[in-house]
């Protein structure tokens, strides 16, 4: 079930809502948790019911992993029983997302492999995430569970279960455990509408009409001139940027109506002044959590078993250096099973590294410089996060550069009197309704630029009769624009 769909926002969330706060007015606590849980899964096994047991069986894995973890101080017991239940997950994962990218890999390589019958599970990725965090939080004794229905509402609560945010154990059991959050909130829900509808607005009227260019010019024409290579690469990095802080917004909305507050995920991206403040504002408990359990270890790892017995522990900045572009390299894998996505990852490493060394030498750049470096750098990038193949990826790159020639629309020259190179043509674009395109990455720009996102507008919000009507205009204009349904690009993940 859809965010972006009817039935998720006239029948799903009105229901479950109403249905958990009269569950709890009648004290019946216990049995709206596991009304929330039940609708949660329902929730999930919407998409396909042939995946629920596969998440009832990660649930049951961890849970009982986590226990162990929880319930002895045997440090060599623990650490066997954590690496095992670390290698479950990422074998799990492993099999259902990546089979079939080393089997055509493989295959590439002159083998003859027939690649298995295996559908992407929704949301493996987020939840196969999160469970570790917990394992290892338990194994460094910062959680503990020991009832069975709140792990599995912390797994499975459906306003984050799908694309994140990946948060942790000791930030959403303490909310459900509170009285006050088990009590109808009207501010909380005003909020929450409020934040869903302009994340609805994001998906529908933004993301999904900055689809249309972007569909059109990776999947459908097979050469682009340098106007509409630029066009196409813009506008996938705009509709990625809507659709995944459209889905955040309302993430976010839906749970504040549960009293839920999750933490924050998305923060105004394109206004980084750097790579590294980029990725800081991007998927941020994504970005914390390969930090914390995947870049440390592995520093430390690089440090213990390469550095020390080659005698070259001195090197801190060549460690972290290696272990950075490994990070992003394996942040590509996680995002994607193709090579476009672990080059996507090691651009974003080399980029990082780089500006780390930039760092150390002192150097400073103009801020509106280092703005249009950076973003120039992310759209580059995002061209290989779209494409297909390498084909597919060099056929927009070959037109941003002006390798196919520079074409001006005819009409262009009723207005300006332009004079003729033998570069320049002047002919009718192959991309539909250009000067759609064009007004929509204007506005592209200015709302992500100069306008305050929905983290600031919640701290700011106050309930006045400005932002009912604002939040109804959004809703309704939204509404009328739903001709069809569309999924959210980190399904994808």
């Amino acid at each position: 079930m859809l965010f972006n769909s009817f039935e998720y926002i006239f029948l799903f969330l009105p229901i479950v809502t109403f249905i958990y706060f009269y569950l709890n007015k009648k004290r019946l606590l216990y049995v709206s948790k596991l009304w929330l849980l039940l609708s949660s899964l329902f929730f999930y096994s919407w998409w396909n019911v042939s995946y629920l047991p596969l998440i009832v069986i990660s649930i049951l894995l961890n849970y009982f992993i986590g226990r162990s973890l929880s319930s002895t101080n045997t440090t060599k017991y623990k650490k066997v029983v954590l690496i095992f239940g670390i290698i479950c997950n990422v074998g799990f994962l492993g099999y259902f997302k990546y089979t079939n990218f080393f089997i055509s890999s493989l295959n590439t390589l002159g083998a003859n492999l027939k690649l298995l019958e295996i559908g992407l599970p929704l949301a493996i990725s987020f939840f196969t995430f999160q469970q570790i965090a917990f394992l290892v939080d338990s194994y460094h004794k910062e959680t503990r569970e020991y009832n069975f229905l709140n792990y599995s509402l912390f797994v499975t609560f459906f306003p984050q279960l799908i694309a994140g945010p990946i948060v942790h154990h000791k930030e959403m059991m303490p909310q459900f455990a509170e009285y006050r959050n088990k009590l109808f909130n009207y501010r909380n829900q005003a909020i929450g509408l409020f934040i869903f509808s302009i994340g609805l607005f994001k998906k529908v009227i933004l993301a999904d009409h900055f689809a249309i260019w972007a569909t059109e010019g990776f999947d459908t024409l097979d050469k682009l001139s340098m106007i509409e290579g630029w066009i196409v690469s813009l506008s996938f990095t705009f509709q990625l940027y809507f659709d995944f802080s459209g889905y955040m917004d309302m993430a976010t909305g839906a749970a504040l109506l549960f009293n839920i507050k999750l933490p924050i995920n998305f923060n105004s991206p394109y206004k980084a002044l750097n790579i590294q403040d980029s990725w800081n504002r991007w998927h941020i408990t994504l970005g914390k959590f390969l930090y914390r359990y995947i870049f440390m270890p592995l520093n430390r790892f690089l440090l213990k078993r390469v550095f020390i017995p080659l005698n070259i522990k001195k090197y801190v900045k060549l460690r972290t250096n290696i272990s950075l572009l490994l990070l992003f390299l394996i942040s590509g894998l996680w995002h994607g099973a193709g090579w476009t996505f672990i080059f996507w990852g090691f651009l974003h490493g080399a980029a990082t590294v780089l500006h780390r060394l930039w760092k150390h030498t002192g150097s400073k750049m103009n801020k509106v410089l280092a703005w249009f470096v950076t973003f120039n750098f992310i759209n580059f990038s995002m061209v290989f996060f779209r494409a297909s193949d390498f084909n597919d990826a060099f056929k927009i790159l070959e037109a941003m550069f002006g390798f196919n020639g520079i074409i001006l629309p005819e009409r262009i020259l009723s207005y300006i009197n332009l004079p003729s190179y033998d570069a320049i043509t002047y002919n009718q674009l192959a991309l539909t309704d250009i000067d759609g395109a064009i007004k929509f990455l204007i506005i592209g720009f200015i709302i992500t630029l100069c306008f305050k996102n929905t983290n600031e507008l919640i701290e700011r919000f106050k309930p006045t009769w400005y932002t009912l009507l604002f939040t109804l205009i959004l809703f309704i204009y939204s509404l009328l624009h739903i001709t069809k349904v569309s999924e959210f690009l980190y399904f994808n993940f």
